[in-house]
């Protein structure tokens, strides 16, 4: 069995593909390839192993011998998934592998928002504390986090993970119901919840139910020093809305670690908006790249790997 991996730059140059080698008698590996590439790689292969390279409807009909489709993170959007059931290619993914990783820069994000990190990095840089006519600057208000209310959209293992992070810090964690389905959801609803929130946290998918689930309407209704953290998908929030609050004083802090755009080759307004004296963190969709959330990536996907083999097998 041949497989080959199309974009194996995307997990770092300091991971062991043992344990996909170890599955198959030929792994051919591409730092990076394009989807017109892919066509002609696969050539031959009954495996793809994949990150975010596109395999559109074309692309996999033009590849007969193609099996099995591993996807090297949760999210199959890259995939033609109808096409792929279509022509009998399973598709398999990974999930979980970055739970810990993710929930620490999660609560990175909560941490360095609530004492005003990013602005008292830029008084300190500016010489604000050399000139202070007293031993310290407080100009900006920060947020004790004990006693504070964390709230918490997507209470799967991640959101689990943070809520757990937050109450070890002292916080009363309440979870939102699921958007869309709030009518059949015991937990209240985000819109309920949002007016007594100190941090919200979102940990959900994005769909039609949560595109701009945070929207203008929805941040006209939070206290002005809540805090607001994205380590999920851009998208989720209006970003636009949510940097005219922050601007205006009626948020007190925005760290995202997603963009709707990635890697935002035109630009984004949180971007530009990083030169201005703001309580706002960006940072580049990293919260899962520890060491050992990609190596736990390659880890799954050759378990993958073998569950496949031996369905295929019939054993």
């Amino acid at each position: 069995m041949k497989a080959v991996i199309l974009d194996a730059a995307s997990l770092g140059p300091d991971i062991d593909l043992s344990a996909i080698r170890d599955q198959v008698e030929t792994l051919e590996v591409h730092e990076a390839s394009t989807t017109e590439q892919s066509r002609q790689r696969l050539t031959g292969a009954q495996v793809a192993i994949v990150n975010k390279v596109v395999l559109d409807a074309a692309t996999l009909e033009a590849l007969p011998g193609l099996k099995l489709i591993c996807v090297l993170a949760t999210g199959t959007n890259n995939i033609d998934m109808t096409s792929a059931e279509r022509l009998g290619i399973a598709v398999r993914n990974v999930t979980a592998y970055g739970t810990a990783s993710v929930a620490q820069h999660s609560l990175m994000l909560i941490l360095a928002l609530a004492n005003r990190l990013p602005l008292y990095q830029r008084d300190v840089a500016a010489g604000r504390w050399n000139e202070s006519p007293f031993f310290c600057l407080m100009d900006h208000g920060t947020l004790q986090l004990e006693g504070k209310h964390l709230v918490i959209v997507g209470q799967g293992e991640l959101g689990s993970r943070v809520a757990a992070l937050g109450e070890a810090f002292g916080m009363r964690v309440s979870f939102a119901a699921r958007p869309g389905n709030e009518s059949n959801d015991s937990r209240p609803g985000i819109a309920q919840l949002a007016p007594e929130a100190d941090v919200i946290s979102l940990h959900c998918p994005l769909t039609d139910a949560t595109r701009h689930l945070v929207d203008a309407a929805l941040l006209a209704t939070l206290k002005p020093n809540a805090l607001l953290v994205n380590c999920a998908r851009g998208g989720i929030i209006d970003e636009r809305a949510a940097l005219a609050a922050l601007r205006e004083g009626r948020l007190g802090g925005l760290g995202v670690d997603v963009l709707p755009a990635e890697p935002p080759r035109d630009g984004h307004p949180l971007l530009d908006a990083l030169a201005e004296p703001l309580n706002l963190i960006v940072t580049p969709h990293n919260a899962w790249i520890t060491p050992e959330a990609r190596q736990r990536i390659v880890t799954l996907t050759g378990e993958n790997l073998r569950s496949w083999k031996a369905q295929q097998s019939g054993v």
